[in-house]
C-alpha cells in the first residue's frame, strides 16, 4: 500500500498533458517530471561543453541546452551532440538559420524565443528543419522579450501578454501540422511567472516546460525556484524543469531535483533528514551531515536518511526512514534500519558506519528492483 493512498492529502494531481519527445526523453502525459539544465561554457569550446554536459549528466539531468548564437556553435553541435550521453536543446534567438543548421547537426529540439525569432516565414523554415531532422521544438516565451505589438497592446510585461505571445506562437506550428512542441511563459518575477503559467496551463495541452528566468545566485535563485517552482508544481503544473541559477550547472540539476523530492515527484539519491542541531545534540550534526552529503553523493539509489541530534524527535523521524541514527549520551548513538532500533555506535565511528550500511541498502533495493523488472518482463 503506497503512502499517497493512505495519505491522500500528500497527492498532487498533475495536469493532463499530451507527450512528446525530446530525443530519448518522454515530456508530458505520464512521464517522470524531468530535470533540464543549461551550459555557460563557450559552446565553440567543444571539449569544455562535452565535459559540462557530461557531468550535469551524472547528476542527474535528463537533458542539457546549449546556446548556439553564431555559425561557429552550430558547426560545433554536431559534435556534442554525438558525444552527449542526453539528448541536447539548442537554444536559439535571433538568428532562424541557427535553428536549421542545429536542427541538421543532430540536436534533440529546438528553443525559439518567438519575440525575437523573426517573421512566420522563418519560422515556417525552422519547423520544416524539426520535422525534417525529427527534432521536437520548444516555445520559449519571456517576460523580457516580449513582441512589440504585444508591449504595446498591454503596455508592459503581464501574465495576459505572456500567454498570448504563446498561443499566437502554438498557432503558427498547429496551422504547420507541427505538434512535437511544449512551451513555457518565464519572467524573473515569481508572481508574473506563476500567473502566466496558470494561464497556459488552461489554454493548451502542451507539455510544459517549467522555470524562473534569471533566479539569481545559488541562495537566492534556489529559494526564488523554490517557492515560484514549488508552487506550480504542487497545484500540478509542470512536466520538466530548469532551475536558472548563477551558478555551476550541477547546481541546477541539484536544486532541481530537491524541489521535485520535496513534492514527492522524483526520487534520486539519498534524501537526508537533519536537525538544524542545538545544546542537546550528541554529535556535531553540522559537519556530520556536511560528510554524509559529500560521500553519499555516488547513491543513485532513491532512499532515505535520517541524522538527529538527539532523542527528542530522533527516534520518531528514524521510523520513517530506510537508515537513521539518533545522537544519545556518553560519546554513542542509536542506529536504526528499515524504522527499527538496530544497536548503538561510537559517534568516532558512525559516518563510516552509516556509508556502510547506506550502501548496503542501496544494493539490496537495486537488487529487489531489478528483480521487480525482470518479473514484469
Amino acid at each position: 500500500m503506497s503512502l499517497n493512498h493512505v495519505r491522500p492529502w500528500r497527492n498532487i494531481y498533475r495536469r493532463t498533458s499530451r507527450q512528446i519527445m525530446v530525443g530519448s526523453v518522454p515530456v508530458g502525459g505520464d512521464a517522470p517530471i524531468s530535470v533540464q539544465t543549461m551550459t555557460n561554457t563557450a559552446t565553440t569550446d567543444v571539449k569544455g561543453t562535452i565535459e559540462q554536459v557530461t557531468r550535469a549528466a551524472e547528476a542527474g539531468a535528463d537533458i542539457v541546452r546549449v546556446s548556439v548564437p553564431d555559425e561557429d556553435s552550430a558547426r560545433a553541435m554536431k559534435e556534442i551532440c554525438s558525444e552527449s550521453p542526453v539528448p541536447i536543446v539548442a537554444d536559439i534567438h535571433f538568428h532562424y538559420r541557427r535553428g536549421i543548421e542545429a536542427a541538421e547537426a543532430g540536436a534533440a529540439c529546438l528553443r525559439i524565443n518567438p519575440g525575437n525569432i523573426g517573421s512566420e516565414d522563418r519560422v515556417r523554415e525552422v519547423i520544416q528543419a524539426a520535422r525534417d531532422n525529427g527534432c521536437s521544438m520548444r516555445i520559449g516565451v519571456n517576460a523580457g522579450s516580449l513582441e512589440r505589438h504585444l508591449l504595446e497592446k498591454y503596455r508592459e510585461p503581464c501574465p495576459e501578454a505572456m500567454v498570448e505571445s504563446g498561443l499566437e506562437h502554438i498557432r503558427i506550428l498547429q496551422d504547420n501540422d507541427f505538434h512535437e512542441f511544449k512551451i513555457s511563459v518565464k519572467a524573473s518575477d515569481v508572481f508574473l511567472a506563476a500567473a502566466a503559467y496558470q494561464g497556459i496551463a488552461e489554454a493548451t495541452d502542451a507539455p510544459i516546460h517549467l522555470g524562473i528566468t534569471e533566479a539569481g545566485g545559488l541562495t537566492s535563485g534556489t529559494i526564488k525556484s523554490a517557492i515560484g517552482l514549488g508552487n506550480l508544481l504542487w497545484m500540478g503544473i509542470g512536466d520538466t524543469v530548469r532551475v536558472s541559477l548563477s551558478a555551476d550547472p550541477v547546481e541546477e540539476v541539484k536544486v532541481g531535483y530537491e524541489i521535485l523530492k520535496s513534492l514527492g515527484l522524483r526520487h534520486r539519491g539519498v534524501n537526508i533528514i537533519s536537525c538544524p542541531s542545538c545544546a542537546r545534540q550528541g554529535f556535531d550534526v553540522i559537519k556530520t551531515v556536511e560528510a554524509l552529503e559529500e560521500r553519499l553523493a555516488h547513491i543513485n539509489t532513491p532512499m532515505s536518511l535520517s541524522i538527529i541530534g538527539c532523542v527528542v524527535n530522533g527516534p520518531g523521524e528514524a521510523l520513517m526512514t530506510d537508515v537513521g541514527f539518533t545522537g544519545g549520551g556518553a560519546g554513542r548513538g542509536m542506529v536504526y534500519l528499515a524504522g527499527k532500533k538496530s544497536h548503538s555506535m561510537s559517534n568516532d565511528e558512525m559516518i563510516d558506519h552509516i556509508v556502510e550500511q547506506v550502501e548496503k541498502k542501496a544494493e539490496e533495493l537495486d537488487a529487489a528492483d531489478a528483480t521487480a523488472k525482470e518479473a514484469a518482463e
